[in-house]
């Protein structure tokens, strides 16, 4: 059990723990629905949802089964997943269409059923990046494409990823709801009070909910485990970058010697500075974090 005492304020929401209590518990629900809304921007408007189960299984027992952060049913029948994501994984693009399977399946109807399909939203809250073409471009939005003519195909299966290091406004600059909702999920454990720009009556009860001191011992003891463990799982990637670049440094100079030139020093530290780079990718290390950790250019991170 962790005993120390907090220094923030507010939770860390890229925890399991905040994330789950904001989100995805019935007496916050209006956080999730007011989210939403800001999110889909008109194109759906939630006035109420239900909690779904968010442990699914397979259809047979030797099939892999699922869990997701945050499992809702709206009133009109949109199925719509929300996960939260605190580092890159190598396959997570699949892991996205994998678990849009599970809804889509949810809706099947035993007997005479035309196949008709209600909405489906997969949501990803991305603690990293995966586009490094453009900076600015942190909202995706993906539907299935005819290639030819360039229309949405199917406009009932979406996927939305937002890369939230790309996520840089100052709230100065904030303006819509969905300005605010991003400003308050990446700033709000360095939050020591609730931003003037966040005025509206959801952002009160936000950092409401959000607050440690107000957390009965049972939730402080959980959240107190659950910010270690996202300490941790950082701190192992640290220890892997800063390993990796002095054993890459080491190469490079090794091979660098063998080749009796400067030129071939500089050549030998980078190959063995990108062969790491890549490896950590790999391994699930955010690529901002590994091209701040090893000091790579734009140009260089784009070549991995």
């Amino acid at each position: 059990m962790c005993t120390h005492t907090l220094r923030e304020r507010y939770v860390n929401f890229y925890t399991d723990f905040a994330f789950k209590k904001l989100f995805g518990t019935e007496i916050n629900k209006d956080l999730l629905i007011s989210f939403l809304n800001a999110l889909l921007q008109g194109h759906e408007e939630i006035t109420d949802l239900t909690y779904l189960n968010t442990e699914q299984l397979g259809t047979a027992e030797t099939e892999r089964k699922a869990v997701f952060d945050v499992y809702c049913e709206t009133v009109t029948g949109e199925r719509i997943l929300i996960e939260m994501q605190k580092a890159e994984q190598r396959f997570f693009k699949d892991r996205s269409i994998f678990y849009s399977t599970f809804p889509i399946r949810d809706q099947a109807q035993k007997g005479d059923w035309d196949y008709r399909l209600s909405r489906v939203y997969t949501i990803g809250v991305l603690n990293f990046t995966f586009d490094d073409d453009d900076p600015a471009y942190f909202h995706h939005e993906v539907k299935l494409m005819d290639t030819r003519n360039h229309k949405v195909f199917y406009d009932k299966l979406t996927y939305i990823y937002l890369e939230m290091p790309k996520f840089v406004k100052t709230e100065a600059e904030l303006v819509t709801l969905f300005d605010k909702w991003l400003y308050a999920i990446r700033n709000m454990a360095t939050l020591m009070e609730r931003p003037e720009a966040l005025q509206e009556a959801v952002f009160t009860r936000l950092f409401e909910q959000a607050e440690i001191a107000k957390f009965n011992p049972q939730e402080r003891m959980n959240y107190e485990e659950s910010l270690k463990d996202y300490r941790d799982m950082y701190s192992v990637m640290k220890t892997q970058l800063e390993k990796g670049l002095a054993q890459g440094r080491e190469e490079g100079l090794a091979q660098g010697r063998e080749e009796g030139r400067e030129e071939g020093i500089a050549i030998g530290k980078l190959q063995a500075t990108l062969a790491s780079a890549r490896a950590f990718i790999e391994q699930g290390i955010p690529r901002d974090v590994v091209q701040k950790t090893l000091g790579l250019t734009d140009e260089q991170l784009k070549e991995l």
